[in-house]
């Protein structure tokens, strides 16, 4: 089973409104041992969305503690989720080294200073074109390696992409459009698989995919295999939740998930410290 959700934000994001405490109580209502929160870091988020993506560290370490000692029923872990650009590398580089957290996440989210998310990015790419960039973005990414122990949803920007979007407008999936993607850029994607393992990296399985509508959680199962058979052990599990009802989403059909992709053990971390916990 899985007991623990290790990706999870609050009103410190920009994009949630839900606070810290409503999180934890969820959790224990959930019966969950532990929470890790990993509330949005991204520096250099274009200002064209006027959104900024960053918090005070005092007041999120201040205000985990006071929960700590509030909830002792339950673990509760300190992390983030730094958007990773390689022109403020050492500017993202520090957020680590300010502070001890327990898990540290990085994902892709702004491309060329758009965000996938937004129209603007597939008007100027391409539907075909501004997914294959992306990944190619993420592979420059991941060789700068930055501190950090597990990649964030790696194919997110399927999520996003106009097929996609418009078959979830239709409560449909469309399996064929994705394994077809997947399978074009399988080369980039080996790429990006083969830097996680060899700089030790984690692989994050993330369960808002499931609940975009896209059948499957970021990343997609054929792509969890293929870690695995590439030599890659380390899977971490997180729900990307960003209100208390999406808390630990579908974590049911996790393991058995993971089991078929050839995995006995997920991973948490404490003190940026692995621990493997078993799916059985």
């Amino acid at each position: 089973m899985i007991l623990s959700d290790n990706h999870v934000h609050t009103s410190f994001s920009a994009d949630s409104s839900t606070p810290m405490e409503a999180m934890v109580q969820r959790a224990i209502a959930l019966h969950l041992p532990s929470i890790c929160f990993t509330d949005h870091m991204d520096y250099g988020f274009p200002e064209q969305y006027q959104t900024e993506f960053l918090f005070s560290l005092e007041d999120y370490f201040h205000t985990i503690q006071s929960l700590k000692e509030k909830y002792p029923s339950i673990q509760i872990r300190t992390g983030v989720e730094l958007g990773l650009k390689e022109d403020i590398f050492e500017t993202i580089s520090a957020v680590p080294k300010r502070r001890l957290f327990d898990f540290v996440i990085g994902s892709t989210h702004i491309v060329d200073n758009l965000d996938p998310y937004y129209e603007e990015y597939w008007e100027n790419l391409g539907e075909e074109n501004g997914i294959s960039h992306y990944f190619e973005k993420t592979y420059d990414n991941i060789k700068l390696n930055f501190d950090i122990d597990s990649y964030g949803h790696l194919d997110y920007i399927i999520r996003y992409c106009p097929t996609m979007k418009k078959a979830k407008n239709k409560n449909m999936e469309n399996e064929s459009f994705y394994q077809e993607t997947l399978k074009k850029n399988k080369e980039i994607l080996d790429e990006i698989l083969l830097s996680l393992i060899q700089l030790g990296k984690g692989l994050e399985v993330n369960t808002a995919g499931i609940r975009y509508g896209l059948g499957h959680p970021n990343p997609h199962e054929t792509i969890i295999k293929r870690y695995k058979e590439l030599g890659g052990t380390t899977i971490t599990v997180g729900s990307d939740a960003h209100e208390t009802k999406y808390l630990a989403y579908s974590f049911g059909q996790i393991p058995e998930l993971l089991l078929k992709c050839g995995f006995h053990y997920c991973t948490e971390f404490c003190k940026r410290r692995p621990v493997q916990i078993p799916l059985t």
